[in-house]
């Protein structure tokens, strides 16, 4: 099947009209040190927006003669793009967020090469020093705004959900609208363009002219996730652990809707972080939620924390079904609790330096078939170490399951194999396998053939 595509020249507007030579040289290079690769596959992420595809691979198959450029002129550069989606034009103008959206990824991945790799002011094998980097990125990008009262909403959850699962979604984002909430997601379809599309309204009604949809991705998933046209800030970090950090530091409290493994990864991410003994006091609000239809979702998920990380992790969060309203006021009376408690603290509110992230959670994982048979997944270590491997776990099947690099492994080495105790396998594959039968792995039509292999 041929996809229609088109080829044209845009400016900057305002970002990044001047490049040095050597970011240009880096940005051309295709060579194992160069930008070139990372820059294409984003920019084409970027452009096929609207266009729901999970699947890395085959968005980059689908596209293989898309290709940008940097022309240096002499009144600044321009984009020379090649091959790009035709639904990413009107009239053949390209659209204007998914314009402010690829300079976006240049801002991103030339300051992540210039300023973060190799940098020695940034010491990546260390905690600190992934977190500085971590703030770094986001200060760069403009996201941090400081002179505001908190008020960001991460809300996370899967991109292949029902129609009933994604109207509730937009009903939260409505409902936090109007309580002046701005949303921040993963950036693409399902349960991250709801909570932003209701809160578009919520916004309108109260007048609210400079509402944050605010976007987090990584090379790795943005192809499978292309940013929605709702985020009006777009931030793309390094790697998945660094994605995921840029998340609790940034927002303010987080609102999980129903999703699958990716879902799975995001809570197990958080839940860890809030069993470190050192955040015991820290206040962060946390609901599940989802419509009526979703309940046994969520006690699939509850009876799964409870069986791995036991009753501490289950306090963490609050599980509120069917009611929007009830989210939207957990959320305020929560996010009041961190302004408190940041306050007496003289903690920043628009980056939380006070949580305390074990390097467990920030150590990039490369979801191998080795690794992923090396996972320690048993009982006898502290919950949040538990909960930092099943995290990698699940991270794997994300990988398996939608990322160029991780389905060409699949295909030539076969399934991932995870091994642990039977007390833990046995409820991760019945919640694997729940999530196949619900559908929650691909996008409605897409057959799914599991890409792992649970061994009891």
């Amino acid at each position: 099947m041929e996809y229609k595509v088109v080829d044209t020249q845009i400016s900057p507007e305002g970002r990044l009209d001047v490049l040095s030579k050597a970011e240009v040289h880096k940005l051309l290079d295709n060579s194992h040190g160069g930008l070139h690769a990372v820059f294409r596959n984003c920019s084409l992420a970027v452009l096929n927006c609207g266009n729901y595809l999970d699947d890395g691979k085959e968005l980059l198959e689908r596209y293989a003669s898309f290709d940008i450029s940097i022309i240096e002129r002499e009144r600044g550069i321009k984009l020379d793009i090649k091959g790009a989606p035709a639904s990413a034009f009107v009239d053949d103008r390209m659209i204007k967020g998914i314009h402010e959206h690829l300079f976006a990824v240049l801002r991103d991945v030339l300051f992540i090469s210039d300023e973060i790799n190799g940098n020695v002011n940034f010491d990546l094998d260390s905690s600190t020093g992934i977190t500085d980097a971590v703030f770094h990125i986001l200060r760069n990008a403009g996201v941090l705004r400081p002179m505001t009262n908190p008020n960001l909403v991460v809300c996370w959850g899967g991109h292949s959900i029902s129609l009933n699962e994604y109207d509730y979604s937009k009903k939260v984002g409505y409902e936090l609208g109007l309580r002046t909430m701005d949303i921040c997601t993963g950036c693409g379809p399902g349960a991250m363009k709801g909570p932003m599309k209701g809160a578009t309204i919520g916004h309108a009604k109260q007048r609210i002219g400079n509402g944050r949809y605010l976007g987090i991705s990584e090379p790795g998933i943005i192809a499978a996730e292309s940013p929605n046209p709702i985020v009006n800030d777009l931030v793309i970090l390094p790697d998945i652990e660094k994605r995921l950090e840029a998340f609790v530091r940034v927002g303010h409290g987080i609102v999980v809707f129903p999703g699958g493994a990716g879902t799975a990864e995001e809570i197990l991410y958080i839940l860890g972080i809030l069993l470190h003994p050192d955040n015991a006091e820290i206040p962060y609000p946390l609901v599940f939620t989802g419509p009526q239809t979703s309940a046994d979702y969520f006690r699939q998920i509850d009876a799964f924390i409870g069986l791995t990380l036991g009753p501490d992790a289950q306090r963490r969060y609050k599980i509120i079904v069917d009611d929007p309203v009830a989210v939207a006021k957990e959320m305020q009376a929560g996010i009041r609790q961190v302004r408190e408690f940041r306050k007496e603290r003289a903690d920043a509110y628009y980056f939380n330096w006070t949580l305390k992230i074990d390097p467990e959670f920030q150590r990039p994982f490369a979801p191998t078939h080795e690794n992923m048979r090396s996972l320690k997944l048993h009982k006898n270590q502290p919950a949040h170490l538990l909960a930092a491997d099943l995290r990698r776990a699940f991270s794997g099947v994300v990988a398996g399951n939608v990322k160029d690099q991780g389905i060409r492994a699949i295909e030539k080495h076969g399934h991932f194999e995870i091994h642990g105790d039977p007390e833990i396998m046995e409820p991760m594959d019945a919640l694997l396998s729940a999530f196949v039968e619900q559908h929650r792995m691909k996008l409605p039509g897409s057959k799914y053939v599991p890409c792992y292999r649970i061994i009891k």
